[in-house]
């Protein structure tokens, strides 16, 4: 117990600097997020810097805000001084990371960004060092103390900084207006794309694959249909096609029990009557939060006059790459 009670102190502490940088949005956040509006109107770019275990967190923070709609790139110091300062040009936004305000490295790219009329914003846990001296704009980050026993390792400050990052790309992305479909054109690869971009008609089943029955059908007749079109559900229809109802392999197993020949008694005993549906143009994402949300396994898909044209079957999902 006594690693436990230890690990929870220091997520303790970690969530004390978060209290804390909350407190501090007041210094120089607002500020931060105008100036990048600013920027980005121009076809600027913020570049994000840090020395150490701050170059890491400015690589997270980057891509984050590339991700959703801020371009941003990674500038490392090291290499700055090695020509890589050609990344920076003249209105980009320069957020340098370094919590005492006084890494070497990062103070070195200092006077040639305000050369080139970089803006720069220092991120810092001290706003009386030379980083919050020669900064535009400085954001605070202090925390009470690092997780680390001896308070050195930098461990709460950059989980306080990580998280202020994730603060300015999330205000970014919304008073920008970036929606959901501007996410998936960034992420066409992945997953969260896919699901974004693919709609129910792209990923519905049809024809053969599609188990629709006559809701006048015994349950015999449905749990063929549902064989054939290898189906784990079947939608009932009435004699113009509207749906009725819907059925599914769990209803045979709950129902089976008290109904010994249920095989040869009429579906429409057993079905659920006005079932969750969706309409094709509806996207990938909004069927997942309807599994997720109702705990289901197959949704049918209507028309504007409540026709069954399609069925979604969340076993098709994986091997579309959606889930």
């Amino acid at each position: 117990m006594e690693i436990l009670e230890q690990a929870q102190r220091i997520i303790d502490c970690e969530i004390e600097g978060l209290v804390s940088i909350k407190a501090n949005f007041v210094h120089g956040f607002r500020e931060t997020v105008n100036t990048i509006i600013d920027a980005l109107a121009r076809r600027n770019k913020v570049v994000v810097t840090g020395m150490g275990k701050n170059l890491h967190i400015a690589e997270k923070i980057s891509s984050t805000l590339a991700s959703t709609g801020s371009t941003s790139v990674v500038l490392n110091p090291a290499q700055a001084m090695h020509g890589d300062l050609g990344i920076l040009q003249q209105g980009d936004v320069l957020l340098v990371l370094s919590y005492s305000g006084e890494s070497e490295e990062v103070l070195q790219l200092l006077p040639p960004a305000r050369r080139l009329n970089v803006i720069i914003v220092g991120v810092t846990g001290n706003r009386e060092s030379t980083l919050a001296r020669h900064s535009d704009i400085v954001a605070c980050v202090a925390v009470p103390r690092e997780a680390c026993p001896f308070n050195m390792a930098p461990t709460t400050s950059t989980t306080a900084t990580l998280a202020w990052g994730d603060a300015l790309a999330m205000v970014l992305l919304e008073v920008r207006g970036f929606k959901r479909e501007d996410y998936a054109k960034l992420h066409p690869s992945g997953a969260i794309g896919r699901a974004l971009l693919l709609q129910v008609a792209d990923i519905m089943r049809r024809d053969a694959r599609l188990a629709c029955v006559s809701q006048e059908a015994d349950v015999k007749t449905v749990l063929l249909a549902m064989t054939e079109a290898r189906a784990g559900s079947a939608a009932l229809v009435d004699g113009r096609g509207t749906l009725k109802g819907v059925f599914t392999d769990g209803d045979l197993r709950r129902h089976i029990g008290k109904h010994p020949d249920i095989l040869h008694l009429p579906v429409s005993s057993f079905m659920t009557r006005n079932p969750i549906t969706v309409r094709e143009n509806e996207l990938a994402v909004d069927v997942l939060n309807i599994f997720e949300t109702h705990n289901i396994d197959d949704l049918i898909v209507v028309d504007a006059d409540n026709r069954v044209i399609g069925a979604v079957d969340i076993q098709d999902l994986p091997k579309m790459k959606v889930l």
